[in-house]
């Protein structure tokens, strides 16, 4: 496969238009097995998710509830050093969420009519944390620590303890995220029994974290029962770069993307072809001695690409189009192009700020939109545990001045029960 797109090729929108289109996520229909699955954890509760969990993970001695005796257990596995650093992201999310809390608004109009919202957290939320091989610790706060600011009470995490193993620094994760329950379970099951709940395991009103396609596929289905945070498909970049940049570290950058998962993408954008060759080199050299250097050659081989555009303003035309996870400019005075982009999950201004800084530490949760969602919707924050319930309040004054414009519209719509309510009212004054 060519990896190089040239924009002045006369053939390029098409082959452009592909890319945007090309859909990454597994192509496997498992929702009748997820049904299944939800239905019977829903039929027969705790013994349906020990089933799943002793056959899917492997797990035949399985406690559905972790106790708190057991975390001190797994913690003290962790070294100080990583402890060290889980404490500095934990700060820095807190500190970063902190300041999206917004305040409840009222206020009264010319008509005498207070109107405004207040805020509310939600109560429970339910917080997947892949295992395995996917095991990471950065998943438990970047997704529990803006539902705990957000005010939300109750925060379970589920997990699945792959052949009877957890990574220990999920558990410490947990801890310094402020979770409240923790269960060793995974799968579709384990959101069945998220959202109507077991013997043991309480339902919650809301449901984030990534998982495989039985997850997504699970949290697609239940969906409306609870709420969801995102269908979360493939990780991507894109990285729009000036000529004054080192092949060796854009190439690092792309490959940093490249060896999460075989369908993930990353993509460079610039409009040097000399630095698209250089880049090219670079990328196969890294990856012959990494190791995930087999999901990493896969992803870009299928997924990877390098646009030589014409100038600044296409590269962020074809950016928005792509409308990345995220989004590096690897480029001089980066802050002065903002106005130019319209659709990215995350921005990372200049060549001194990897997009590895966003998945771990920087502040802002690495849960963001994937395959082009990007384009309506937003990364998680405090907004996603919180719900915004309006306020409305009539005096005699503000009943009488609006009353006759709502009657009229309520019986044009045919409902003279609504009529009436207000007219009842006035009759009265």
């Amino acid at each position: 496969m060519n990896k190089i797109l040239k924009s002045s090729d006369s053939d390029f929108l098409k082959k452009f238009h592909e890319v945007v289109n090309y859909d990454r996520s597994e192509i496997l229909d498992v929702s009748s097995v997820v049904s299944d699955i939800i239905k019977n954890v829903r039929e027969r509760g705790d013994a349906a998710v020990i089933e799943y969990t002793s056959k899917l993970d492997r797990n035949n001695e399985i406690q559905l509830e972790v106790s708190n005796d057991s975390i001190e257990e797994y913690i003290k596995d962790v070294p100080e050093d990583i402890k060290d650093a889980l404490d500095l992201a934990a700060e820095r999310i807190k500190n970063y969420h902190q300041k999206q809390l917004p305040a409840d608004q009222s206020y009264q109009d010319e008509n005498e009519t207070t109107l405004g919202y207040f805020w509310r957290a939600v109560e429970s939320v339910g917080i997947y944390v892949p295992g395995g091989t996917a095991s990471y610790p950065s998943s438990v706060l970047m997704n529990a620590i803006p539902a705990k600011i957000a005010g939300v009470k109750d925060v379970t995490m589920v997990t699945p303890f792959t052949d009877g193993k957890i990574n220990p620094s999920i558990m410490y994760a947990a801890k310094v995220a402020g979770v409240t329950n923790i269960y060793p379970i995974g799968g579709a099951q384990a959101i069945a029994a998220l959202t109507f709940g077991t013997e043991t395991i309480k339902p919650v009103n809301k449901i984030v974290g990534p998982g495989n396609i039985y997850v997504a596929e699970a949290k697609r289905q239940v969906s409306g029962t609870v709420g969801i945070d995102m269908f979360a498909g493939p990780s991507e970049v894109v990285i729009i770069a000036d000529t004054n940049n080192e092949p060796k570290i854009i190439a690092a950058d792309l490959i940093a993307q490249s060896e999460h998962d075989p369908s993930a993408q990353s993509i460079l954008i610039c409009n040097d072809e000399s630095l698209a060759n250089n880049v090219i080199k670079e990328v196969d050299d890294q990856i012959s001695n990494l190791p995930r250097g087999e999901i990493a050659r896969s992803s870009w081989d299928k997924n990877g690409y390098i646009i030589i555009a014409n100038d600044i303003d296409e590269s962020f035309n074809l950016s928005n189009q792509l409308a990345p996870e995220h989004l590096e400019l690897l480029i001089d005075n980066a802050e002065s192009y903002l106005s130019k982009i319209s659709n990215a999950g995350a921005v990372f201004l200049g060549k001194n700020t990897p997009e590895a800084l966003g998945d771990y530490i920087a502040g802002p949760s690495h849960v963001l939109p994937t395959s082009r969602s990007a384009k309506f919707s937003s990364g998680l924050s405090v907004y996603d545990f919180l719900k915004k319930i309006s306020l409305i309040g009539c005096t005699d004054k503000s009943l009488a001045n609006l009353g006759e414009a709502a009657i009229k519209i309520a019986t044009n719509e045919g409902l003279d029960g609504h009529a009436r309510s207000i007219e009842y009212r006035l009759s009265k004054k």
